[in-house]
């Protein structure tokens, strides 16, 4: 067993490339021998670290890279990928929605693009199925402003409790870190490009405890 680490990297069971907790997921084994997806990395046991790539996710679900960190059979959920990523996506509606009880978001084209132009917003969140045009023009001026993006103006707007959202904004701050965090996570895992992709290192991850 490797030793376990205390710092902010872990190694991925996979390419062995060490990367900051924040990109990577870890999974646990059940006392049934089930592997869990642990998204807030706080479940008990020894973890087995992957950086949040679907191909990464993939071969350690067909290669047998789960069974050797665990030392021993294990039972894999046959959608593990969107087990995790529905998982993510929960995630960040839930951050969006601590966010929107304190005041730190704001929705609508007209709200989010005076938050942009007048510098207050921390992040940008926008809805993959809306206008291109749209989501181009809500941005336009801040080429270094954070953009998450979400896969559907439905799911976006429930965290309003509304039916459509394409354009959402947040204040600078802890929530707006967390959000990103979770989409950065998600984009990896959906193959989705991230707006901010060129920010972040290729594959990286650890096995190691808590």
């Amino acid at each position: 067993m490797e030793h376990e680490e205390r710092g902010p990297l872990r190694r991925c069971a996979v390419t062995r490339v060490r990367l900051p907790k924040e990109e990577m997921i870890r999974f646990v084994i059940s006392p049934d021998r089930v592997v869990i997806p642990d998204l807030s990395a706080r479940l008990p046991g020894r973890g087995i670290w992957l950086s949040a790539r679907a191909d990464v996710l993939e071969t350690a679900r067909t290669r047998g890279a789960f069974a050797r960190a665990a030392r021993g059979r294990v039972v894999i959920h046959p959608d593990l990928t969107h087990l995790v990523e529905d998982g993510l996506l929960r995630r960040m509606m839930d951050v969006a929605g601590l966010a929107r009880r304190a005041g730190q978001i704001v929705c609508g084209f007209a709200k989010v693009r005076e938050w942009v132009v007048g510098g207050r917003a921390g992040l940008v969140i926008q809805a993959a199925d809306g206008s291109p045009d749209e989501r181009k023009r809500v941005l336009s001026g801040a080429r270094d402003l954070p953009v998450a993006v979400v896969p559907t103006a439905s799911g976006l707007g429930a965290a309003f409790g509304r039916d459509h959202v394409v354009h959402a904004a947040m204040l600078h701050g802890e929530l707006a870190r967390r959000f990103r965090i979770e989409s950065e996570r998600f984009a990896g895992l959906s193959g989705r490009a991230s707006p901010n992709s060129a920010e972040r290192s290729a594959g990286r991850c650890e096995q190691a405890g808590t």
